[in-house]
């Protein structure tokens, strides 16, 4: 009893703390984290109901991940499968009822579910004990599988997962299944923003927008490690930065057609007026009253401020878009911003949005190789970029692979 008390009490505090996260990825992340250590198991997965499929969405292996260098995640592939009776994952969303299996290399052969062995043939791993639980909302929807691979015991050997914690895993699934919820709304709202800029330029897609959410919370994870931060600053800071960094080009919505679509090079009196779309996407946000508002207000605004100070739209009064008195150049016009007096979020933004403006094909261009891409980011470093930073960046290219990859173009 003392052990189930603890276990409650420890789902109750994790349950607050999934409710205050908003991105989906993030939110993710931590459910299965908390999942495994819950349950003591090596692996496990998420799965989400979309369009009457089964999506693939997120996963943890603990024994691959330690065969990684430092710093490196796993590289896996979404894909779909159907919700039927033929697969483990498509049972459990199928009939919405948990599965606890001891060993899937032992399955009856006249249980109409069957286990796929693909990827342990594929990667050298064993699967054995698996407990899949579907994740039901409060109107008892089911949105999802939360799915736990090879619980150990306290000498590290692989058992079968216990029946007597099942009660409590499925009560954290079902609340990770309300949180989990609320952020895909979140992110609906999010990209339903977004899509007014879409309608108005068309470089301003939701892939784009999500892989600079990603990457941006991706490189700060890495800063937040390098500078000892501790777990839960990181996890709060990346899960507000992965939104706002998404928001990064809203002020665009305020840009006119003539000027946005234009197929060639613009005038200097049209870049000049395209530059106040960081003004804009700032006033969007207002009197900032939340922690969200004020990193997506600084990221707005400041996205395209350089680290040598020559940056836009500098010093100016959002309100109306004139340089403060005390940071007014020669000429008239505001000073910039130099070196750490950005943001460090809108430092980080400024280099997964040239990152992946000239990793992606668009109709005036063709994509750079990924050898051009990284040799014009370390070229940049010290002059428009934070030297630091795309040190960093260049650490963990592999892991923005992986995250171009779930984000694709569409065709």
């Amino acid at each position: 009893m003392g052990k189930e008390k603890a276990m409650l009490d420890k789902i109750m505090n994790l349950g607050h703390m999934m409710t205050e996260l908003k991105d989906t990825d993030i939110l993710m992340e931590h459910i299965l984290t908390e999942a495994r250590k819950l349950s003591n198991c090596d692996a496990g997965s998420i799965y989400k109901v979309e369009e009457n499929e089964l999506l693939f969405s997120y996963t943890q292996n603990e024994t691959q991940q330690e065969a990684l260098p430092p710093g490196m995640k796993l590289v896996y592939s979404n894909f779909r499968m159907p919700i039927d009776e033929k697969s483990i994952a498509g049972y459990v969303a199928y009939n919405a009822d948990v599965l606890n299996i001891p060993d899937v290399y032992k399955l009856d052969k006249k249980l109409p579910y069957s286990f796929n062995p693909s990827y342990d043939a594929k990667t050298s791993y064993h699967t054995q004990s698996m407990l899949t639980i579907p994740m039901k909302t409060a109107t008892g929807n089911v949105i999802g599988l939360l799915q736990l691979i090879n619980s150990f015991d306290s000498k590290g050997n692989v058992i079968p997962f216990n029946d007597a914690d099942l009660p409590i895993l499925t009560y954290f699934t079902n609340t990770a299944a309300v949180a989990l919820e609320r952020a895909d709304m979140t992110r609906s709202i999010i990209l339903r923003m977004i899509s007014m800029a879409e309608m108005r330029d068309p470089k301003e897609t939701g892939a784009h927008v999500n892989r600079v959410g990603a990457y941006s919370a991706e490189i700060y994870e890495a800063w937040a490690i390098k500078h000892g931060k501790g777990p839960n600053e990181i996890q709060h800071n990346k899960d507000t930065l992965r939104i706002a960094a998404m928001l990064h080009d809203v002020g665009k919505v305020g840009i006119a057609d003539a000027i946005l679509k234009k197929p060639g090079k613009l005038t200097d009196e049209e870049y000049n007026v395209m530059k106040t779309h960081p003004i804009i996407g700032a006033k969007l946000f207002g009197d900032p009253n939340s922690e969200l508002d004020q990193m997506s207000r600084d990221i707005a605004l400041c996205h395209h401020e350089r680290w040598d100070g020559r940056g836009y739209p500098g010093y100016v009064n959002v309100k109306d878009g004139s340089p403060l008195p005390d940071k007014v150049l020669p000429n008239g016009k505001a000073k910039g911003m130099l070196e750490d007096e950005v943001t460090l979020e809108a430092r980080i933004v400024a280099i997964a949005d040239v990152f992946d403006a000239l990793s992606s094909r668009r109709s005036y261009k063709a994509a750079w190789t990924e050898e051009n891409v990284y040799e014009e980011l370390q070229r940049s470093a010290g002059s428009q970029f934070d030297p630091e930073l795309i040190e960093i960046f260049m650490s963990i290219k592999e892991n923005l692979q992986v995250i171009r990859s779930k984000y694709p173009d569409e065709e």
